[in-house]
């Protein structure tokens, strides 16, 4: 029985084309990528902004996988049992290519091609995202075993999914996932206390326990174990080519504040069978090119999440009255809206850049693998920082109705910090840098060449740069104790000039005006929505939420 009418409530945000937004279709066309490609991100940004995908990512959320250890009559299985969106989820990203398809791709801009799909995809669920990216990320790792990349590498770049539990090399499709951090250590993988003992016709024997390896029921895993030369790098399946199962026990499944549809567990592995990926003791060097891709994936899920709360904040506000007027007709909204696009677009901007930059790493520039190597602990540390706090501005700008998970803000707001915390928390990433700096020198060099490439175009910007190379001249690199104190506030700096030196290079005046006055200039104030008076809000706020309409 009706007891009122319901009025000034938001229509729900469906049949928005993720894909576009002016930063993508700007970074597509910057970069001439071909127009088959761009319709593919097209038809899947258009697919993710249904009702029907994002029902399926809230069917994903809402029931997380479960672990089942023994079947009913007592033996063990160590399975993951997902709810059937997940299924659908991973069906649509791996016929997207969206995990190790670019190493099989023969266009010039495979990655980055592979990165636009990836963020806008992202906005349906952020969790089956993690073995998406892991299985992206193995690739390159594992040639370093090429008779193991011989086998299994055109399988990790399949288009087809198949999630049964079978022998690796008779499927049709596979996924990977990595197993490296124990409950000692974390980040300092150095301190693993896993063991291999070399058994013979050239495999491993592991026995060790692993606190931290998502997406378990990968069919093959990356994970790292102290041989006797040292920390060393392993491929573990889960069944052997006998079709036998491995001996990995899955302990149990992590209660995670957020990333509920992907499953994290803990594994004991116990005699587990292995093979050398790379050379004893090289273990670390073996593995940082997947620590690398997964690390870009960092950023890449990160600028999206913030896509995807400004349009909604955007979205409410153009629908929602209050105090006599629409929310988007009030200045101070319009504020908030639009520093919560600014920094939105800046990430993104970042991200695909990356993306570019890994495509002329991977082909051969010396210099582009020298700048990727710094510019991605940079960004990574700096972007996904601001996650959680971009998210929490979003959700606010729906006041309690952004507060309940019909709302998906709260989802937003619980994966942030992951993604921060993931492939090296806030203090590993600035520490990385510092040690890019110390071993290579010239990736520094490279670093200022590039923010230097956008030198005269804007006042705040050239203050900017000016200042990071005398903190240079003024200090010794190499001294990695002396500058550790400092460390987040030099890598802050460094990635707030990347931004707007990309920004002014590449990104609308009108966005890389505001950004280079608030976060170069010093011209704004401690929260997101305080940019300085006469910044064109309603064009940025378009720039964002193009479908949607600027708030009027």
């Amino acid at each position: 029985m009706a007891t009122h009418e319901v009025t000034n409530q938001v229509p729900a945000l469906v049949d928005m084309n993720a894909a576009d937004v002016p930063v993508i279709v700007d970074a597509l066309r910057r970069h001439e990528v071909d127009d088959d490609a761009v319709e593919e991100i097209r038809e899947l940004g258009a697919f993710a902004g249904t009702a029907e995908a994002l029902e399926l990512g809230d069917l994903a959320e809402a029931h997380p996988p479960q672990l089942h250890t023994h079947d009913r009559y007592g033996h063990r299985i160590d399975e993951v049992v997902y709810d059937p969106a997940y299924h659908r989820l991973m069906d649509h990203a791996v016929r997207a290519g969206l995990h190790g398809a670019p190493w099989a791709d023969s266009r010039s801009h495979a990655h980055l091609i592979r990165a636009a799909k990836f963020s806008v995809w992202g906005h349906v669920d952020a969790g089956h995202g993690c073995p998406i990216s892991m299985t992206y990320a193995v690739v390159p790792a594992l040639r370093a075993a090429p008779d193991l990349a011989a086998i299994y590498e055109p399988l990790l770049c399949a288009r087809e999914y198949q999630p049964a539990l079978e022998i690796p090399s008779s499927k049709r499709g596979l996924l990977a996932g990595m197993s490296m951090t124990e409950k000692q250590g974390g980040s300092d993988v150095r301190t693993n206390t896993t063991t291999a003992v070399p058994k013979a016709v050239g495999t491993y024997r592991i026995t060790g326990h692993k606190w931290f390896t998502s997406a378990p029921m990968s069919d093959l895993f990356l994970t790292l174990a102290q041989a006797p030369a040292g920390l060393t790098c392993f491929l573990v399946p889960r069944v052997l080519p006998d079709g036998t199962r491995n001996t990995s026990a899955l302990q149990r499944l992590k209660d995670k504040l957020g990333n509920h549809s992907n499953a994290s567990s803990e594994v004991e592995y116990d005699d587990t069978v292995a093979w050398r990926v790379g050379d004893e003791g090289r273990g670390v060097k073996t593995i940082v090119e997947m620590v690398n891709l997964t690390r870009l994936d960092c950023v890449i899920g990160t600028a999206t999440a913030m896509r995807s709360g400004a349009a909604q904040a955007a979205h409410h506000a153009a629908h929602r009255r209050a105090f006599g007027a629409r929310l988007s007709d009030q200045p101070l909204m319009r504020n908030v809206l639009a520093d919560l696009a600014v920094e939105a677009e800046a990430a993104t901007t970042v991200a695909l850049w990356l993306a570019d930059l890994t495509d002329r790493a991977t082909s051969g520039d010396p210099a582009a693998a020298l700048l990727r190597r710094i510019a991605l602990a940079v960004t990574k540390y700096h972007v996904c920082k601001r996650g959680p706090i971009h998210a929490a501005e979003a959700l606010e700008c729906l006041g309690g109705n952004g507060y309940v998970e019909e709302s998906r803000m709260p989802r937003l707001y619980r994966e942030a910090p992951l993604l921060s915390i993931w492939e090296g928390s806030g203090n590993v990433a600035a520490l990385d840098v510092l040690r890019a700096m110390a071993h290579q020198p010239e990736t520094l060099g490279v670093f200022l060449d590039e923010v230097n490439a956008a030198a005269g175009s804007d006042p705040y910007l050239d203050r900017s740069i000016a200042a990071l190379k005398q903190t240079f001249a003024d200090t010794d690199v190499t001294d990695l104790d002396a500058l550790q104190f400092g460390a987040r506030r030099t890598v802050g700096a460094m990635a707030a000039v990347l931004q707007g030196s990309l920004l002014v290079r590449f990104g609308a005046q009108s966005v890389a005006d505001v950004f280079t006055a608030t976060r170069l200039g010093g011209d704004r104030g401690d929260v997101l929505g305080t940019l300085p008076a006469g910044s064109d809000t309603r064009t940025i706020i378009e720039r964002i939420t193009p479908e949607i309409g600027a708030p009027r």
